[in-house]
């Protein structure tokens, strides 16, 4: 079954927000999406609420585009049906804003890693449906891995081979970020499931984050609807930035490692490696989630910052 989202700039979308703020909008709107169409008596009924309350709440449900209505014929006379217009209503500035000219990057799509040795439990999806075989380490050398949107293994790792756009360009690289959305991968979920990750730059590795779970309580955002409820749902957007004076995670210092270990100029790519270490404290396995996965519609984001 397909969903339907909503994504509002909260400057434009007054209405909707007006529309969500009050809880007996938003107990109307969870019954529709539960239950499926109903009139307003039914409404009142199920949650115990006057039929003018009812009526003042749906009017301004449908203003905002967040119901609509339809008239059917009943017993006696006809019958106004509510309907849910909405899976997901989803909030956020749509502001374009003007890109740092200093800034260069590369999007890489999951599937085409350079090299990869990892483990069982372990797999490959596409929007549309299983790469290859599950469990099976050598269908990661599959051609289809190209449409990859998922990948999860226990232990091992994949490595992705980026150009040094900054080097052909002969700039010095200031910053250097790389942005994806991870959790820890177990039979099923479980929210309390550690893994320590690591990444590796060039055959340095610049630092481990533990991730806490393996998130299913509610499907992703952007995870397709054949994908079953109880497997990954979504993860964490992570951003790994290596500076001058050591790396981060999500602005928190983890490793002293920095662009000067890394000698970037002297490379002519970035090999990122994404493991889960056989020798880790944590070894949960590891889900990255790409594009019609997750919560975040991405690939494996790299950011350069030069010097002006």
């Amino acid at each position: 079954m397909s969903r339907n989202f909503l994504v509002i700039d909260p400057e434009d979308g007054i209405e909707v927000l007006r529309g969500l703020a009050s809880p007996i909008r938003v107990k109307m709107l969870k019954l529709l999406h539960v239950e499926g169409p109903m009139n307003g008596n039914d409404i009142g009924a199920r949650l115990g609420l006057p039929q003018s309350t009812v009526s003042t709440n749906l009017q301004i449900l449908e203003s905002a585009g967040l119901i609509r209505t339809e008239t059917q014929k009943a017993r006696k006379g006809n019958q106004k049906i509510c309907h849910s217009t909405f899976d997901e209503v989803l909030v956020m500035f749509k502001e374009d804003i003007e890109p740092r000219s200093n800034v260069i990057e590369v999007a890489m799509p999951l599937g085409l890693y350079t090299s990869c040795e990892v483990s069982a439990p372990c797999g490959l999806c596409s929007v549309e449906g299983i790469i290859g075989l599950l469990d099976v380490p050598d269908t990661f050398l599959d051609p289809g891995r190209m449409k990859t949107g998922l990948i999860w293994f226990t232990r091992g790792y994949v490595e992705y081979q980026f150009p040094n756009n900054a080097k052909l360009a002969q700039n010095t690289i200031e910053v250097m970020e790389f942005s994806m959305e991870l959790s820890s991968e177990v039979p099923g979920t479980s929210a309390d499931w550690p893994s320590d990750i690591t990444l590796s730059v060039n055959g340095t590795e610049i630092g481990t984050w533990m991730s806490t779970g393996d998130y299913g309580d509610k499907r992703g955002v952007y995870t397709p609807d054949w994908w079953k409820l109880k497997g990954s749902q979504y993860g964490k957007l992570k951003s790994w930035r290596v500076t001058m004076d050591g790396t981060y995670v999500d602005g928190m210092k983890i490793s002293p490692v920095s662009l000067v270990d890394l000698d970037l100029a002297n490379h002519r790519s970035i090999r990122l490696r994404i493991a889960v270490k056989e020798d880790a404290k944590h070894p949960g396995g590891i889900n990255i989630f790409g594009r019609g996965f997750g919560n975040y519609d991405q690939d494996i984001i790299l950011r350069l910052q030069t010097a002006r």
